[in-house]
């Protein structure tokens, strides 16, 4: 039986334990995890991609069958490029769902051989997304329920400065 490859690709800036907990469910269904951090030369990130995949690097340090990439173009392309079957994508709350859907089956048309599989976050990360933890940092807030300890510091010294 061949290896069961996931992709779970986005722009992770910052990534948060939302990120994390999604990671370790598909870890359990998956052999293999690749998340993958997309170029996006059309979105300004607060942290570099080499910063993001540094971050998730560290966040998944611990977990079997996950590596940390970063990759430009067409998510799909990517997926079938490594030999990846479903592409993970995190569903939080009905207002997700359309665009979930709309993407689902446009990647679908565009590699009929990839699936997409829509995860649940837990609870505590259901309204959870990295632009709220942005916007809580940037107004000297605490956002270590959201992400770790690093992120959280990284997070500090772009946003509030080390004055």
């Amino acid at each position: 039986m061949s290896e069961r490859i996931a992709l779970y690709a986005g722009s992770f800036d910052p990534p948060t334990l939302g990120h994390l907990d999604l990671i370790k469910r598909a870890v359990t269904i998956f052999d293999q995890v690749i998340v993958a951090v997309a170029c996006n030369d059309q979105k300004k990130g607060l942290f570099s991609v080499e910063e993001r995949v540094e971050m998730l690097s560290e966040m998944t340090a611990d977990l079997t069958g996950v590596s940390v990439r970063h990759f430009r173009g067409l998510t799909v392309e990517y997926a079938r490029d490594n030999g990846a079957i479903a592409l993970i994508r995190g569903l939080r709350a009905i207002s997700d769902f359309e665009f979930e859907l709309s993407l689902a089956i446009n990647n679908k048309k565009l590699n009929p051989h990839v699936d997409t599989v829509c995860l649940m976050p837990s609870e505590s990360y259901l309204f959870l997304s990295s632009r709220q933890v942005k916007e809580i940092v940037n107004f000297g807030g605490s956002v270590c329920h959201y992400v770790t300890p690093q992120v959280e510091a990284r997070l500090i010294e772009k946003l509030q400065g080390t004055d």
